[in-house]
């Protein structure tokens, strides 16, 4: 048989198609599985930046928090000279009382906007 006889063979070019296909689709799933993969590795390594993140940010929020008290302990004190003690504390009290509920209103307000009705 002549080479280009034994080319022309349809048997042999659906084989050879199928093979090629067959591969395509391997490594096509490869590369998909890959990519899948990598998307997830990056995804470990945000949570653990961001894992780091928030605990710095909450550390800094309860050494805030600390310095807050001890100011409003502060405050008292030094109120007490003006006044009798126990109304020295239900002033600071009422006065950051009053400006908490000012600022939740304000995000509430914020919030309200952002949301749209359902």
């Amino acid at each position: 048989m002549n080479k280009a006889e034994v080319n022309k063979d349809p048997t042999t070019q659906r084989e050879s198609f199928t093979q090629l296909l067959g591969q395509l689709a391997h490594n096509s799933a490869a590369v998909v599985h890959d990519e899948i993969e990598l998307v997830i590795q990056r995804i470990r390594e945000k949570v653990k930046i961001s894992r780091s993140g928030v605990v710095m940010v909450v550390t800094g929020v309860v050494i805030s928090f600390a310095a807050f008290l001890s100011l409003c302990a502060a405050l008292i004190i030094g109120l007490t000279s003006y006044m009798n003690p126990v109304i020295a504390a239900l002033t600071t009290g009422v006065a950051l009382a009053f400006i908490g509920i000012v600022i939740v209103l304000i995000g509430y307000r914020q919030l309200k906007k952002a949301i749209p009705e359902i």
